[in-house]
């Protein structure tokens, strides 16, 4: 076996108004990510990672030649039509990236490519497009390109006439733009270097210098996120502004790009909202005396005063609604009820005129790409454990349903070899907690299948039962695979996700605790052999369940973990830190610092035998600054009893989302699924 390394301790306090911490591992930390000893010490880790894996290594190639064998490699997407043009993506043979094109006219026209991934990436290791946005007279594109994986997006120009790139780059931005139309203005989200916030919206006029944009909109509290948009019938340019507890909304003609923003509705706390124009109204989704949202409409001018605005879809207890979609004649919701996600279709007074049927008893459903509002035809995709990502087209006057396109899975893949499932769990305190199994047909529930066990549980998002290819692998030789919809996602409305964050959070872990135990007492699986998978947030999970219940599981991954929660929170020069008071706590608030240590991952590690564990971080992390579960390893290996498997893995070249490349980025979770499978001691 070989020797793990060994991190030097270097006792560093950590102090706040509440108290004061010791971190032994507190060096790990270089934001320039430039300090010989901590890349040595990386160095050192991810050579121990090589050498844990070597036995593997046949393993984790079989496993990755096995989850592409099922990716259509000559793939495109439906396309979608928009200003006379039809625009979809699609990927060749053996490329990583996606190619961006479109037809004019129709689908049969020539094609046009606007964007070709595989050769903008030549030159990186990393690469990705996170938004592009074509020019009212389709003649000029600009697009966001991020080359480290930290979400630093660059801003560059081509003109779609003559196929040149132009010389105008802006660099330091999300990756949200919107033209005007003139055809000349970019309005743009640029971001604080350090914190990574979008901290102004700019203006650039095509042909000038980048450093002479004008500021259109500067945010001045910290805790608010910023995105731009046009609205619906793409008279105006909409600047969202959101935090964990409230929203505004600002806009501004897109014809006059030069004038002020003008808001919706001042900000408020508790008040969240968005919005869509239509025509000489505005339709607004609100929780304004509705904790689960409901729909009103404002006519223009008259949109700050409340008491003006007249309701649209009725609040409702047992339904949480969420995006809508504006037809001319027509209008569609996504609600939530019993934790699953449909859509209905409405007519333009609110009244319902039918849901969009479902299939299965565990799916989920979403609006795909619906640009122009002048159809009667509703695209929309539709997924389950054992469905394919489908896209439909649902004619909304008659009820007519058209099958698009199927994802094809190659590799002998039939649905009808498996079956999926809906339980209800009960938590210790009697909440009723939905959880979504996937296993194959011959599955027998006699306590003898191993378990694999994911979960998210943050910031309200609802982990829906949407196929994925790659969980075959697992569920072929075995496994029961099952997402427990633990607390502090939204899949049971607003309250669900009130009763799992701030002083709530704990009930996420004992939630997913109790799934873990009601599975094993049921006989569903087998208790000896269970793993458990989250990421970021649901990577604090997997870290606080390991130290409260580390006997329950026989693995972990824990992939870029939130596990310092408390040294971040202090620090409000890192990215994210400042938005996320609402979510997790304010560490110079006693109550919160108090309530963060009983449960932070990395304050409550102690001497006691922990699973196999398999940690991953991304140098360049955005989101998880890699210290984190750098740290959290080097204390673990520090403070455990066991000899169980200890390994972290740091991509050097990649961030938050791991490697770029659709083939790419199944090698880190071929070399997870081999970790399970070897610790779980299940045969290939």
């Amino acid at each position: 076996m070989p020797t793990p390394p060994v991190a030097e301790v270097r006792p560093f306090a950590i102090t706040s108004p509440n108290g004061s911490r010791t971190d032994n591992y507190y060096w790990l930390r270089d934001d320039e990510r430039k300090n010989d000893n901590m890349l040595a010490y990386l160095e050192a880790e991810n050579s121990y990672t090589t050498k844990m894996f070597a036995p593997l290594q046949p393993l984790q190639n079989r496993l990755y030649e096995e989850i592409i064998s099922r990716i259509q490699k000559d793939d495109s997407s439906v396309p979608y039509r928009f200003h006379g043009y039809y625009y979809y993506t699609r990927f060749e043979a053996e490329s990583e990236y996606p190619i961006h094109a479109r037809r004019m006219g129709s689908t049969q026209g020539p094609e046009e490519i606007l964007l070709d991934g595989n050769q903008l990436a030549k030159n990186t290791d990393y690469y990705s497009i996170g938004n592009y946005e074509i020019s009212p007279n389709n003649q000029l594109l600009a697009w966001a390109e991020d080359t480290t994986g930290r979400r630093q997006y660059t801003i560059r120009f081509k003109n779609l006439v003559t196929g040149e790139t132009l010389p105008d780059i802006i660099t330091g931005n999300q990756s949200s733009l919107v033209w005007a139309d003139d055809n000349e203005t970019l309005l743009y989200i640029e971001r604080d270097p350090t914190t990574l916030l979008g901290v102004r919206v700019k203006r650039h006029r095509l042909g000038t210098d980048a450093a002479a944009d004008s500021i259109a909109y500067e945010e001045q509290d910290d805790s608010f996120y910023m995105s731009l948009s046009r609205s619906g019938d793409e008279y105006y340019i909409m600047l969202h502004l959101g935090s964990t507890v409230a929203d505004e909304i600002c806009f501004l003609p897109a014809a006059r790009p030069a004038d002020e923003f003008s808001v919706l509705h001042p900000r408020q706390r508790d008040h969240e909202y968005d919005a869509d124009h239509s025509g000489d109204h505005w339709i607004i989704r609100t929780n304004w005396q509705a904790k689960n949202f409901r729909l009103m409409t404002v006519s223009d001018g008259h949109t700050q005063d409340r008491e003006q605005w007249l309701e649209l879809v009725a609040h409702d207890e047992q339904v949480y609604i969420g995006e809508f979609d504006i037809f001319d004649n027509f209008l569609v919701i996504a609600e939530r009820r019993d934790g699953l996600r449909t859509l209905k279709v409405l007519d333009r007074h609110g009244h319902s005129l039918f849901p969009v049927a479902a299939d299965d008893p565990a799916y989920v459903m979403d609006f795909d790409t619906n640009m122009e509002p002048n159809t009667n035809w509703l695209r929309y995709s539709y997924s389950s454990l054992t469905t394919p990502e489908t896209i439909y087209a649902v004619n909304m006057q008659t009820h007519e349903r058209r099958m698009l396109k199927q994802q094809p899975v190659l590799g002998g893949f039939d649905s009808d070899h498996y079956r999926s499932e809906r339980l209800w769990v009960t938590a210790r305190d009697g909440a009723h907690i939905p959880v979504s199994l996937l296993y194959r047909k011959d599955y027998v529930q006699d306590k003898s299948a191993p378990l694999y066990l994911y979960a998210y549980g943050a910031y309200g998002y609802s982990t829906d039962p949407a196929f994925e290819d790659e969980i075959l692998s697992l569920v072929d030789r075995g496994f029961v695979y099952a997402i427990a919809h633990v607390r502090s996602g939204q899949e049971l409305g607003r309250n669900w996700y009130d009763t799992g964050k701030l002083q709530h959070k704990i009930n996420t872990f004992t939630d997913f605790i109790d799934v873990t135990t009601s599975l094993i007492d049921s006989n569903h699986v087998d208790p000896t052999r269970i793993a458990i998978s989250g990421g970021s947030a649901g990577g604090l999970l997997i870290g606080a369940v390991a130290n409260m219940r580390p006997d329950l599981y026989r693995a972990a991954v824990a992939d870029v973990p939130f596990v310092d929660i408390i040294t971040t929170m202090l620090d409000a020069s890192i990215p994210l830190t400042t938005n996320e008071y609402d979510e997790w706590g304010n560490p110079e608030n006693r109550e919160d610092y108090d309530y963060l240590l009983h449960y932070s991952p990395y304050d409550n590690v102690r001497a006691q035998d922990y699973p196999a564990m398999l940690v991953t971080t991304g140098l360049w992390d955005s989101q998880v600054q890699y210290y984190e579960p750098a740290k959290w390893v080097a204390k673990l290996r520090a403070t455990k009893t066991d000899n169980n498997p200890l390994i972290l893995h740091i991509n050097m070249d990649a961030g938050h989302g791991g490697q770029s490349g659709r083939f790419r980025r199944n090698k880190e979770l071929a070399m997870e699924y081999a970790f399970i499978l070897d610790q779980l001691e299940v045969s290939d």
